[in-house]
């Protein structure tokens, strides 16, 4: 059990049997009162995410989720499918309750998928992929220097803005938070 003061940023908790990952802590201290701790959880199993106030009495209960790192194996119309690699156990996870992570994975790459209950809940990304540009317009000369941005079609079908020097065929990185784009790679 946690503490109301123990619910830092990134501590997984169990709140009415769903488990929560803490994205922001504030507490106040009250004079005699003891303190009051408020805080942002993320739903880990369906992402939203709500306030919470805990009283300095309040218990909170811990939630075993764990990791596995996986390899990520297709996706057909509802589905995406991922096989532990030493065990070749096969996992799956709705289409729906993950974003869009299809737009920054390759069949074969690694992921890390997180359970709760023996149940798939998650899939997390890397904070950056490299991906290869399948097709961009070629810059004008003389625009090369400058901040200009063009479109840039990855080889999983995502579109990003990328700077005017960047070629079909390159290999770039990818923030996979907000999908913008980070450097090339060299």
């Amino acid at each position: 059990m946690y503490q109301p003061t123990d619910l830092k940023k990134g501590i997984v908790c169990q709140i009415d049997g769903k488990p929560f990952r803490v994205i922001d802590y504030n507490q106040k201290v009250m004079g005699r009162g003891g303190s009051i701790v408020n805080v942002k959880l993320k739903n880990l199993v369906d992402g939203s995410v709500i306030p919470k106030t805990f009283k300095g009495q309040d218990k909170i209960e811990r939630a075993e989720v764990t990791n596995k790192t996986v390899q990520y194996l297709y996706k057909d119309v509802d589905y995406y499918y991922f096989m532990d690699p030493v065990s070749f156990e096969q996992f799956q996870i709705s289409a729906g309750d993950v974003e869009d992570i299809g737009e920054y994975i390759l069949e074969g790459q690694e992921v890390s998928l997180q359970f709760f209950d023996g149940k798939v809940i998650n899939v997390e990304l890397p904070t950056s992929v490299a991906l290869k540009v399948v097709y961009t317009e070629n810059a004008v000369k003389g625009d090369t220097t400058s901040s200009i941005q063009k479109d840039a079609r990855l080889e999983t079908g995502k579109i990003v803005k990328v700077p005017a020097f960047i070629k079909t065929d390159d290999m770039i990185k990818v923030d996979t938070r907000d999908g913008s784009y980070i450097e090339r790679c060299k």
